[in-house]
């Protein structure tokens, strides 16, 4: 009988989590072990702490109690620049694209952080050299090559969304935090959006991804973990937790 294999090493762990502001709790108590190479959908109501979450994993925010572990190591003091560096991307519910520059542009400007050059945005990309060949390899792969010239504020939505994840790539993020990729985009991107982050998950990188579609949550996400008012409700497999009567309670009125 051949071996099952044992459980892979944890890419984040997150332990008693926790943030208030001004004595309200909009986080409490959040506990996940999240497997490296594995797809964590993160779902809830509005305002039960799902992009506060993500912002506390990258670092945009600090937590008023417990502790973030990122392969093993605290992450405490690191900045999000600095788990930027460390291979923990994130993308946001609104665009946080530079749409004067060119799409080949704003890829270059994650791929120069990466390797410790000098973000300027007069720095133009020239062939061959790392930083652009890392950015038009990670437009190859979302599939905008054809459009590396163009100015970023022409882009379909869609197409925005694409960049959002090539900038990740050009950083060389295994962790991707993906804030509600599909808002915003039309039906007909959906199901292209849905293929290349399943893609991008299959090479081997760790996703967490907030979605109110669910859908796509279902679609892709091997668990789910709920929140509400900030407590973690359930995490598990897809089915066990919308057949969850505590989860089916917190979303009366919200279709699962």
């Amino acid at each position: 009988m051949r071996d099952r294999p044992g459980p892979r090493p944890l890419a984040l762990q997150v332990k008693g989590l926790g943030f208030r502001v001004g004595g309200v709790d909009i986080l409490s108590e959040i506990d996940l072990d999240i497997e490296e190479g594995s797809f964590l959908g993160i779902i809830g109501p509005n305002g039960a702490g799902k992009t506060t979450l993500l912002n506390l994993l990258s670092g945009l925010l600090k937590p008023t109690t417990g502790a973030v572990e990122l392969f093993g190591r605290d992450l405490a003091g690191v900045s999000s620049s600095g788990r930027a560096r460390m291979g923990v991307g994130r993308t946001f519910q609104t665009s946080s694209l530079f749409n004067s520059l060119t799409v080949l542009e704003n890829a270059r400007l994650s791929a120069q952080g990466r390797l410790g050059g000098n973000m300027k945005f007069w720095r133009r990309p020239r062939a061959g050299d790392e930083a652009t060949t890392a950015a038009e390899e990670a437009l190859k792969e979302v599939g905008l090559s054809g459009v590396a010239r163009h100015v970023t504020g022409a882009l379909s939505h869609g197409d925005k969304r694409k960049l959002e994840l090539a900038i990740l790539l050009a950083a060389r993020a295994k962790v991707l935090l993906l804030d509600e990729p599909m808002a915003g985009v039309n039906s007909e991107d959906v199901g292209l959006l849905m293929d290349l982050i399943a893609r991008l998950h299959s090479e081997g990188r760790t996703v967490l991804m907030v979605e109110h579609h669910m859908a796509v949550v279902v679609g892709l996400a091997q668990k789910v973990a709920v929140l509400d008012y900030g407590r973690l409700l359930a995490c598990g497999e897809p089915d066990e937790v919308m057949a969850n009567e505590t989860v089916q309670a917190a979303y009366l009125g919200e279709p699962l």
